[in-house]
């Protein structure tokens, strides 16, 4: 009897790991084929040079972190209340990183991306529904991006707003003449657009000269934040515009642009320093969120400016208040830059979705298209109505979708990570699998609370 059960649990084990070699080899094409790995590892060296076969990624996942949608948060945060806020700023991202490895190990472990797994897990009508839902969050976010880059555009050149929309169109070609050079030239372009952010705030901060005792306090959360009914409207804000859900779908494929053996010391290897690479870069989306809202802080609420919110009265405020002339020049350099950046990774990752979900190989330039006429075509109805405020308004709107659309990207990734049929060896263990579930449920209440409490 005791023989006879051992038997019994050797063949179950054997299944198991058939159901899982079958689960990961279910798919007809590779996720993003045309530059799947297309980029060489180092397996013998130092560290550094193995790490810098892996640098790339984090940096395109991070550009999420800090596009024009975050910066209205942050700026009403600092500007109301000061450094309290940058807590939550701090908790957002440390929510992020969690999450981002998640992504990346499903990518690596298994060799799908998030929308190839639902598309495998789950039956067709319910993935049906996860890819309008996933489609619906991308064209939320390239809104943003393109009202950030329009906004942009009428601050630097005062381009009416209109137009600036139409130009943000260009960038199609651009992004498809590029991916045609290899995905190098890509990480290198956005690489260099975050440098141009870095050092714009860099001054910003230099600038404002704020109090960096209190700075330094302001990552203690406080009880504060839970007690002002206003004040934790603008922090769930902060947090629904930080984690955003297009990333989850991103990363869990641009890993694969490396070319990984099959091997567990291989992917476990790879893991790691796709983990190093995640977490660094999104230190630096910490460091310019928490330099956008310390700016304001500095600049605004400890001057008696506590209502400035809009990222247009911010330009026009920071040179008189400071009394500079570039304070405002910069600001505008970097949101630019932020936008653009955004475009590229807002993009790929709408193609990511689309083939992933549908199994559906459109033609790059059809793909981009069809993502920008999504964003481009409400964006220039509201300029055209309703001018700067009503795209103000509308780029609000799309933070609360993105924040609706959040738990549909994390619940299946927690789900899957923490699945020892679909990720093996490499399944959660039982500290992150728990820890993941409750960043999950905190995100999915707050983020809730908030889409009620903006449109009831």
């Amino acid at each position: 009897m005791f023989v006879l059960k051992i038997v019994d649990l050797q063949q179950m084990e054997k299944n198991i790991d058939i159901k899982n070699k079958a689960w990961r080899s279910t798919t007809s094409s590779l996720s993003l084929p045309e530059v799947h790995g297309s980029i060489e590892v180092h397996t013998k060296g130092s560290f550094w040079k193995k790490m810098s076969a892996f640098i790339g990624p984090g940096l395109m996942v991070a550009v999420g972190y800090m596009d024009p949608g975050n910066w209205a948060t942050d700026i009403a945060g600092g500007a109301k209340f000061g450094y309290t806020l940058l807590s939550v700023i701090l908790i957002s991202n440390l929510f992020a990183m969690l999450l981002q490895h998640l992504s990346l190990k499903l990518g690596i472990a298994t060799g799908r991306d998030l929308a190839q797994a639902c598309r495998d897990s789950y039956s067709k009508p319910v993935s049906f529904i996860l890819w309008i839902l996933a489609e619906v969050a991308i064209a939320a976010c390239d809104l943003a991006e393109v009202i950030g880059a329009a906004v942009a555009l009428n601050l630097l050149f005062n381009i009416p707003l209109t137009y600036g929309i139409l130009i943000t169109a260009i960038d199609v070609i651009f992004i498809l003449f590029l991916q045609n050079k290899g995905f190098r030239i890509i990480e290198v372009i956005v690489g260099g657009l975050i440098l141009i952010i870095l050092l714009c705030f860099g001054y910003e901060i230099l600038a404002s000269n704020p109090d960096f005792v209190a700075v330094t306090k302001g990552l203690v959360p406080s009880s504060q934040i839970v007690t002002n009914p206003e004040m934790l409207y603008i922090a769930i804000g902060i947090l629904g515009a930080t984690v955003m859900p297009h990333n989850l779908y991103l990363h869990s494929s641009i890993v694969q642009t490396r070319k990984i053996e099959d091997t567990p010391a291989a992917k476990r290897s790879a893991i790691k320093y796709a983990t190093i690479d995640s977490t660094a870069s999104l230190f630096i989306a910490f460091f310019i969120n928490a330099a956008i809202l310390i700016m304001a802080a500095a600049t605004f609420h400890f001057t008696g400016n506590k209502e400035v919110a809009d990222i247009t009265d911010a330009y026009m405020l920071l040179d008189p208040i400071l009394g500079v002339k570039l304070a405002g020049l910069f600001f505008a350099v970097a949101l630019l830059a932020a936008g653009q950046n955004s475009t590229l990774t807002g993009t790929l990752a709408g193609q990511i979705i689309m083939e992933g979900f549908l199994n559906i190989q459109l033609k790059p330039w059809l793909r981009r298209l069809i993502t920008r006429l999504l964003a481009i075509v409400p964006a220039l109805i509201v300029a055209i109505i309703y001018g700067e405020k009503g795209t103000s308004d509308l780029l609000v709107l799309s933070q609360v979708i993105l924040s609706l659309q959040l738990s549909f990207a994390v619940v299946p990734l927690v789900m899957f990570t923490s699945d020892k049929l679909k990720m093996g060896e490499f399944v959660n263990p039982a500290y992150i699998k728990y820890t993941a579930w409750v960043v999950t449920t905190i995100i999915i209440a707050l983020n809730s609370y908030l889409l009620f409490d903006t449109l009831f």
